[in-house]
């Protein structure tokens, strides 16, 4: 499937890609790019993908640096 962007540099993601992937109004999108191959990279972040994720860095201490990286709220 392709997509244009638009001026502001937005894309739509079309919805047959939305609803296998379970993206909705609000779902958080990690974007990574692969420098070498020049891709962007969409995942989105949905309650299925947490779950995969848990137990994966036990003990790294990414949980502090999240949240010493988290903006602070008024």
């Amino acid at each position: 499937m392709e997509t244009i962007a638009n001026s502001k540099g937005q894309i739509l993601i079309p919805a047959k890609i939305r609803k296998q992937l379970g993206i909705k109004d609000g779902t958080y999108l990690h974007v990574e790019v692969d420098a070498v191959t020049k891709k962007i990279i969409l995942t989105p972040i949905t309650r299925e993908y947490i779950r995969g994720l848990r137990g994966k860095y036990k003990g790294k201490g990414l949980m502090k640096a999240l949240m010493e990286d988290r903006p602070k709220r008024a």
